[in-house]
């Protein structure tokens, strides 16, 4: 009996430190198995792309971007329509929002108000892709972002989303050892504020998306993807380009190949075909097929 006794202990001592292995073991090999899907598997497209289209029509646009193999979006406003109509829709045509662009004055104000938003829509990330600012982005208004973002951040964590700030270039102004840019990622919670790699926009700033990367691996987790038209200048801290430089995805000048071969690596989560340019529509397929073509 004494033996039996031992024996049943050492179960019940036995079972909760297995079950914990499981359950950590079970939420490892999820995470493992995400970052070991095909590229492909990890694209979808911002809806911004079809702005136009979707201002006019929603439903057909939607149709055509299913059309095109999509079952992933990212979103920047929803058209007229509230977020419970605009889930319907999504929902009617297998589109499935992952991801959302929200204004950094709501943010500021009340990010309750923006999360209420995205747990309608169903999003996993939420963030913000414009600082407001006048002339050069300085470092006052990148230490009150750093205080907004931080908010923002800790609001997004008790709703089981990630935040981030989606990157626009002219962050990079020069501060101390290097830019403001490290700034702000020095200054956010790396637990509760993540960011979204524009691989156009850090180009257009004169800055190497590759080394970006590689500086802080944990902390990009998306990345948008649009090539760059050969003739388009760089090396400006604008954020501003006209939208006609965004090229189709292997036909501009950025070396997309080492950009996804490292943003693999880091284990970003999802990439988002970001093609602001009036011709979006006919570049964007081309785009997509180049991703299922990449060979890791």
């Amino acid at each position: 009996m004494k033996a039996q006794h031992i024996m049943h202990t050492s179960i019940r001592e036995f079972l909760p430190g297995l079950t914990a292995a499981i359950v950590v073991g079970g939420f490892f090999a999820g995470c493992l198995a995400l970052d070991a899907r095909p590229l492909k598997d990890s694209v979808g497209l911002q809806l911004y792309s079809v702005r136009a289209q979707l201002g006019k029509d929603v439903p057909g646009t939607l149709a055509e971007v299913q059309g095109w193999g999509v079952k992933y979006v990212e979103l920047a406003g929803t058209y007229g329509l509230s977020p419970a109509d605009f889930k319907a829709q999504l929902d009617a045509h297998g589109l499935v929002a992952l991801s959302g662009h929200f204004g950094f004055e709501q943010w500021a104000a009340d990010p309750e108000a923006v999360l209420t938003q995205a747990d309608t829509l169903g999003l996993k990330y939420v963030g913000c892709a414009w600082i407001p600012h006048e002339g050069a982005f300085d470092e006052a208004t990148c230490r009150k972002a750093i205080e907004v973002f931080n908010r923002a951040g800790a609001a997004a964590a008790k709703h089981h989303m990630k935040f981030f700030y989606h990157t626009h270039g002219y962050e990079f102004q020069p501060f101390g050892d290097g830019t403001l840019f490290d700034l702000l990622v020095q200054g956010t919670d790396p637990k509760t504020v993540k960011f979204e790699m524009d691989i156009f926009w850090i180009a257009h700033a004169g800055q190497d998306p590759v080394q970006l990367l590689a500086k802080y691996p944990k902390r990009f987790e998306l990345m948008h993807l649009k090539d760059m038209r050969k003739e388009t200048p760089t090396g400006l801290l604008t954020g501003s380009s006209d939208v006609r430089n965004d090229a189709t995805l292997g036909e501009g000048k950025l070396d997309l190949p080492a950009i996804l071969k490292e943003g693999r690596k880091i284990k970003v989560k999802w990439y988002f075909i970001e093609d602001e340019s009036p011709t979006s529509e006919s570049q964007i397929p081309v785009s997509l097929k180049y991703l299922d073509d990449f060979k890791d």
